[in-house]
This record gives C-alpha cells, sequence and structure tokens, in this order.
C-alpha cells in the first residue's frame, strides 16, 4: 500500500516511529504475524542512515577504492596497456550512478512494507501518550494514531561542533555530505579517528585526494584491540596519508565548497577542499516527547532501556541507535525482529530479546578489519592476565606475492582465549578479506568454541583464513 495521509485503523497494536533498519524490521515482523502496524518516516525515504548515507553507499565506494587499489596491482601480475597502474576514477559520473542505485533500494524497502500490510505514514512523529503518537506531515496537516504500544526506532545523526565551540565548524561536512559530495576534492582534513573517519578517509585517499587525519591520540580505533589500530594506523601512514597526533582544531575559515583554511591549536594551518567531521553520533530524540512521558534519557541524550528494549514506561519501547547500544544495522534489525516475535509470535518466542554479547563487526578500511568479543585489555581485566592467552600471526597474504614490497598489506591474525580450556573469547583480524572471514568465526565465539576446536578444523589452502584453525 502506499503511504497513507490518514489513521487507517481505529486503533494499532503497534506504531513504529523511525523508518531506519529497526522501525522496518521491527513493522514488518510485526505485521506477518497478524498484528495491525503504522510505521512512520519523517524523511520519505524508508531505509534510514545505513541505507541512505550510510553502510551500503559507503561499501558502494570502498569497492570503487578496492577496484583503484587492483588496478595499480594488476602491473605486479604482468597485465599490460593503457590505464593499469594508474586508475582514473571518475567521482563526477560515479555519484548519480551510486545514487540511483539508492533509490532503487528505497523502491524495494517501500513495496515490502506494502506487501507486508505495514500502514506507511509519512511525516514528523510526537508521542503524546503511550497509546497514541501525533503525526504532522509536511504540509502542517496533523492526525492522531492511536495504539497498544510505540516503539522509538528513529536512529542517530553525526555530531559536528558548533561555531560557538569552534568557529567556522559549520564549514566542514559529515558523514552525510559526504554523499553529496559532486565532486572529488583534492585535499581533505578527517578530524576522529573513529571506524567512520578511518572508512571515509581510506576512500578518499585510494581514490586520490590527499588525506590529513586530525586526531587527539597516537592511533585510530582506540575502542577496537590495539593491535588492530596500530597496524592500520602504521598501514595509512605508509600509504602516504598525513597524520596530526594530538591536534584539535581550533577555527575554520574560508567559503564552503571552495578552500578552507584549519586552525590547529598546535599552531599549524591545513588548507583543503573539505573538512569532514567524524568525531561521533547522537540519537534523534528531540521533538518526540519523550522525557515530557518520563521516559529517561542518558547523559548522551540515548533513551534507556533494559535487556528488554522496555523503556520503563510501560507501552513505550525503544530499539537500534536511538538506544545508544551497538550502534550497528544489523544489531537494530535483530533487536527489532525479537521485540516484535516476543510481542506478537508463538509461544515460544515469548521471552525472546537479543543478546548484546560477541557481536561480531568489520570496518570497511585499507586492509579490512574483523572483531569480535573482548579486546585483549578487556578480557585481562575480566578474567586476570594469569588466565588469559595470546595466539597472534603477522603475514602477507598470497594475493600481495607478486606485488613489491612497498605495497604488501599487512594481515595480522589475534586470538584472545581464557581458561584451561582455552575457550575463545575475542578474535581480532586485519588483512585482506577480514571482513567476509569474521561472520563464520564470529558463530564460533557465539557458540563458545575453544582454541581445540579451531585447532580441529581442517584448514582451507591456501587462504588467509586457515591462519586462525592452524594458530600455535
Amino acid at each position: 500500500m502506499p503511504p497513507v495521509t490518514k489513521p487507517g485503523h481505529e486503533k494499532y497494536d503497534i506504531v513504529f516511529i523511525g523508518g531506519g533498519s529497526g522501525g522496518v524490521a521491527g513493522a514488518r515482523r510485526a505485521a506477518s504475524y497478524g498484528a495491525t502496524v503504522a510505521l512512520i518516516e519523517v524523511s520519505e525515504k524508508l531505509g534510514g542512515t545505513c541505507v541512505n548515507v550510510g553502510c551500503v553507499p559507503k561499501k558502494i565506494m570502498w569497492h570503487a577504492a578496492d577496484i583503484a587499489d587492483k588496478i595499480r596491482h594488476a602491473e605486479g601480475y604482468e597485465f599490460k596497456g593503457p590505464g593499469i597502474g594508474a586508475p582514473q576514477f571518475s567521482w563526477s559520473t560515479f555519484k548519480p550512478k551510486r545514487d540511483e542505485y539508492i533509490r532503487r533500494l528505497n523502491g524495494i524497502y517501500d513495496n515490502n512494507v506494502a506487501k507486508e500490510g505495514v500502514e506507511l505514514h509519512y511525516g514528523a512523529a510526537r508521542v503524546l501518550s503511550p497509546n497514541s503518537v501525533q503525526v504532522t506531515r509536511a504540509d502542517g496537516s496533523r492526525y492522531t494514531l492511536n495504539t497498544d504500544r510505540v516503539c522509538v526506532a528513529t536512529g542517530g545523526r553525526p555530531t559536528i561542533p558548533s561555531d560557538e565551540e569552534i568557529p567556522g565548524a559549520s564549514l566542514g561536512i559529515n558523514s552525510d555530505g559526504f554523499f553529496d559530495l559532486a565532486e572529488q576534492p583534492r585535499r581533505v582534513a578527517v578530524v576522529g579517528a573513529g571506524y567512520i573517519a578511518v572508512e571515509l578517509a581510506g576512500v578518499f585517499h585510494t581514490l586520490g585526494s590527499d588525506v590529513t587525519m586530525v586526531i587527539r591520540g597516537q592511533t585510530v580505533l582506540r575502542t577496537f584491540d590495539p593491535t588492530l589500530g596500530e597496524t592500520l594506523t602504521n598501514w595509512m601512514k605508509h600509504t602516504g596519508i598525513n597524520f596530526r597526533h594530538g591536534a584539535h582544531v581550533k577555527k575554520v575559515e574560508g567559503v564552503k565548497g571552495q578552500e578552507l583554511t584549519v586552525h590547529l591549536d598546535n599552531g599549524e594551518t591545513l588548507k583543503v577542499d573539505t573538512l569532514l567531521w567524524a568525531i561521533g553520533r547522537h540519537a534523534n530524540t528531540e521533538d518526540l516527547g519523550l522525557e515530557e512521558l518520563g521516559v529517561k534519557l542518558d547523559e548522551k541524550g540515548n533513551v534507556t532501556v533494559d535487556e528488554y528494549q522496555e523503556t520503563g514506561v510501560p507501552g513505550i519501547i525503544a530499539l537500534g541507535d536511538v538506544a545508544g547500544k551497538a550502534l550497528l544495522t544489523p544489531v537494530a534489525i535483530a533487536a527489532a525482529r525479537r521485540l516484535s516475535n516476543r510481542l506478537f509470535g508463538p509461544e515460544k518466542f515469548r521471552n525472546d530479546k537479543l543478546d548484546y554479547d560477541n557481536i561480531p563487526t568489520v570496518v570497511f578500511s585499507h586492509p579490512t578489519i574483523g572483531t569480535v568479543g573482548l579486546t585483549e585489555p578487556e578480557a585481562r581485566k575480566k578474567y586476570g592476565d594469569a588466565n588469559i592467552k595470546i595466539y597472534k600471526s603477522s603475514f602477507r597474504a598470497l594475493y600481495f606475492s607478486m606485488l613489491p614490497e612497498d605495497h604488501k598489506e599487512p594481515s595480522v591474525y589475534k586470538l584472545i582465549c581464557v581458561g584451561p580450556e582455552e575457550r575463545v573469547v575475542g578474535i581480532h583480524i586485519i588483512g585482506l578479506g577480514s571482513d567476509e572471514i569474521m561472520q563464520g568465526f564470529g558463530v564460533a565465539v557465539k557458540m563458545g568454541a575453544t582454541k581445540a576446536d579451531l585447532d580441529n578444523t581442517v584448514a582451507i589452502h591456501p587462504t588467509s583464513a586457515e591462519e586462525l584453525v592452524t594458530l600455535r
């Protein structure tokens, strides 16, 4: 069914606010059980951050950058001819193709929601009570949906300093703005050291931009296992990405879309075409009316929920990025489906909930990273040094055997084991193919695999993944 302009039912079993990954997944699952479901989305584009300005277009850009690297590497494999070794990427013609694919995905989301019988409303939502939600449409008209439950799944958005905090900060862009760039900037400064900063800096650099990263510490990815951050930082520097350690932006001058002068607190200035802030995200909770109803927010503005996604106010639930835990698309989807299983599914799902332990994730850096479980510092703190054993291997993937030494990306694999049975509590890998390798080993860690279980698995040769079952 197309989006509606007024309530189609006197009362709904549940209203989901937010048409991103969590809201769509929860609404579809609830409707599949026969529930009467409404879904409210303010942007008139389903899919949320992931589809529109996140995972999907980001991965497409990563693929473009990866192909650029492959073209450079082709010389080592004795490919000849025009363009070999010197990729020429047309950002301006690639962007419309990427955007068209995203529009197709939006349409697929629309069709899937309609197919399940979810009633889609476009507009801004405000929770009037645990049993009523007001929808304000783009034309200013309003109506109210009556419901048994409300699920807040409004996600989050990138944080940018205000111009009061850092004069000229608004001259920069955030990760959303990255996907609006019609032309590839020649010089880029990226502020931040998290996975978004690393991924976008890697895309810019690999496609040919001159990139400087402004970070507070000595390595990127400081919340990840130290081995990953150290290895990636060293390789990024090796490939030509510039770093300014321990630096903070003090002021930005210029005109948006033209040359900017970035002033650092160490007295240095950077001349760039684009300044990208990648310093974190915050929850979309403004103007929802939650606090007036007693819903508690933490100091970062995230909705506080229990293990069942309940807010403590009967009838109001929250999940996904707005709840501030494990800000990942598959987490929002999994939490939403389990919520709808519990509320509307068969008896076997009456206690269904998402287990937030041992969630695997990857970073689409160059090279890619995969990680699941505890970092080494976390494991040592939790179990004590005497109970921890680390297995580690550093190598170069076979793919790089034909390339000059300077182009051979590192691979480092690390197992963190605990106790006499050597249960695997953490796996951290960086190197070619780590993004695809991690999914299967995430299953192993979730099942409680031991080092012996990995040792008893016959290796697949020649692969990088076999290192994880042959470590000594």
